[in-house]
């Protein structure tokens, strides 16, 4: 299994605390941080994905429940009209966030801002998030990493030029939160309100001149 980079620090510290309480105290005062250890393995492993085929399609940008499907005007970088389709991703999901499809890193921007709860419509854009726009062969889009009440640290790994594949990973948010996606606004969306998603492999939608 393999896991995001941004957890090795978390299991030092607990392998760290699980191996000093059972050298100091004893197996029961080992068991609380050892739980705590084998919760950080599992909230931060990056499984491998395989990205469907086609140049025509979007694929989820993280893993969760699909909370917003919506045409909204995105006044703040593409200066349009779009399609919007918010991730919320609970803290047993992959936190691993990848790109929904080929394309050229414009800009990276963290916006600072409150954290209310991930799933509040204000949170897209009141909450401290970071945005990368990017640009791609089927259009400009937009994908913004929102933290959340216990989500507070989104981490981007690219800057501004980079070239992304499809299903490759970009970041992650720590703790649970949301990943919101603006799309085209003539993108054919491929999921509803309530569907799960796995990133970098569930379509999430199709340009129909792409």
């Amino acid at each position: 299994m393999k896991f995001a980079p941004e957890g090795y620090p978390f299991f030092a510290v607990f392998a760290g605390i699980t191996a000093g309480a059972y050298i100091f105290g004893n197996v029961w005062a080992a068991f609380v941080p050892f739980l705590l250890f084998l919760f950080m393995l599992w909230f931060f492993r990056d499984p491998e994905r395989t990205a469907p085929d086609g140049d025509d399609v979007f694929t989820a940008p993280a893993d969760g429940k699909v909370i917003v499907v919506q045409s909204v005007r995105e006044d703040r970088y593409l200066k349009a009209d779009a399609l919007m389709v918010s991730i919320f991703m609970s803290p047993l999901s992959v936190h691993v966030n990848r790109a929904p499809c080929d394309g050229t890193v414009e800009k990276v921007q963290h916006n600072p801002g409150k954290f209310l709860k991930a799933f509040l419509p204000e949170a897209a854009f009141e909450n401290d998030n970071i945005a990368m726009i990017f640009s791609t062969r089927m259009g400009r889009i937009v994908v913004t990493q929102v933290a959340g009440a216990v989500a507070r640290r989104c981490v981007c790994r690219v800057t501004a030029g980079a070239v992304l594949r499809k299903g490759e990973r970009y970041g992650m948010i720590k703790f649970s939160s949301r990943v919101d996606l603006y799309l085209p606004p003539d993108t054919k969306i491929a999921v509803q309100l309530g569907d799960m998603v796995t990133a970098g492999e569930t379509v999430i939608g199709r340009r129909p001149d792409a």
